[in-house]
C-alpha cells in the first residue's frame, strides 16, 4: 500500500497552508502550462489519479466534461474535495495508485498532477491508464523532475563564490528517497528522465511533449521569489497519447 501521509495530522494540515491548496489551480505555478498541453474538456470523460482537493476535477467540470473521476487515497483529501459540494459531472473514489483498477477503453482523458513520484510501481499504473483509455486518447501529467529528486539531502548550498547552486548526486541511483517536506520521513521514487521516458513508450503511449518547466519572465516579475526555479527545474511536464485506431 502507498504511505498516505496526507492523512497524518501534521503533514495535511501544513499541506493544506500551501498557496496551490488554499487557492488551487491558479496558484499552482505550473498550471499555465499544464492548461496548454490539454484537449478541450467540453465532453470528455476524466480520470484524475491522485485528486487531492479536486481543484482540477472543478476546473474540468465548469468546462463541461461529460464526467470527471478523481482518485485518491487519502481521506482527508477526498473530504476537502466534497467539502466543495456537490457536482453531478464528478466521482470521488479512494483507491491506491499501486493497486489501481479502471475499466477500459472508458476515458478520453487522464490528468495527474504531482504524484507519479510518490508511485514505487510505476509500470503497473502507467498500463492500468493505457488501458483505460480510448484510441486516441491523451495523458497529461506533471511530476517532480528527476533533477530535483535524485539528491540525497535536497536543499540548496553555496558554491566556493557563495553563489547559489543545486549539489546534484545519486542522479543514476534510482528508488525511494526519504525527505523531510512538511513532515520527517517523506518517502519520493526517483527515476532518471530517460526511464521515465521510456517507460511511457514501452507502455504504448507516444510521447507529444516534454517540459522541463521554469518560470517566464511575467512570471518573475509577478513573483521575484521563483528566481531559484531557474537554477534547477522541480517540475516535470509531459504529454503523451494511446494510438489511435486504424
Amino acid at each position: 500500500m502507498s504511505q498516505n501521509i496526507y492523512d497524518q495530522p501534521d503533514f495535511f494540515h501544513g499541506y493544506s497552508q500551501l498557496p496551490r491548496s488554499r487557492d488551487g489551480l491558479d496558484a499552482a505555478a505550473e498550471w499555465p502550462a499544464m492548461q496548454a498541453l490539454l484537449p478541450p474538456p467540453e465532453g470528455a470523460r476524466i480520470v484524475d489519479p491522485g485528486c487531492g482537493f479536486g481543484w482540477f476535477c472543478r476546473w474540468a467540470s465548469t468546462r463541461h466534461a461529460r464526467s470527471v473521476l478523481g482518485i485518491d487515497l487519502s481521506e482527508n483529501m477526498l473530504a476537502r474535495a466534497r467539502s466543495f459540494g456537490h457536482d453531478a459531472a464528478i466521482t470521488y473514489v479512494r483507491r491506491d495508485l499501486e493497486t489501481l483498477e479502471l475499466p477500459p477503453a472508458a476515458f478520453d482523458l487522464a490528468y495527474s498532477s504531482l504524484v507519479l513520484h510518490y508511485v514505487s510501481n510505476l509500470g503497473a499504473l502507467l498500463r492500468t491508464i493505457h488501458d483505460s483509455l480510448l484510441p486516441g486518447g491523451h495523458f497529461v501529467f506533471s511530476t517532480e523532475h528527476p533533477i530535483y529528486t535524485a539528491p540525497s539531502h535536497p536543499d540548496w548550498a553555496q558554491d566556493a563564490a557563495g553563489a547559489r547552486i543545486w549539489p546534484l548526486n545519486d542522479y543514476q541511483k534510482e528508488g525511494p528517497r526519504s525527505t523531510d517536506w512538511l513532515a520527517p520521513g517523506v518517502t519520493k521514487q526517483h527515476r532518471t528522465l530517460g526511464t521515465l521516458i521510456n517507460a511511457l513508450i514501452g507502455t504504448g503511449f507516444t510521447v507529444t511533449h516534454v517540459e522541463e518547466w521554469s518560470p517566464t519572465d511575467r512570471d518573475l516579475a509577478a513573483h521575484p521569489d521563483w528566481a531559484p526555479e531557474r537554477d534547477r527545474p522541480t517540475f516535470l511536464l509531459i504529454a503523451a497519447r494511446k494510438q489511435a485506431a486504424p
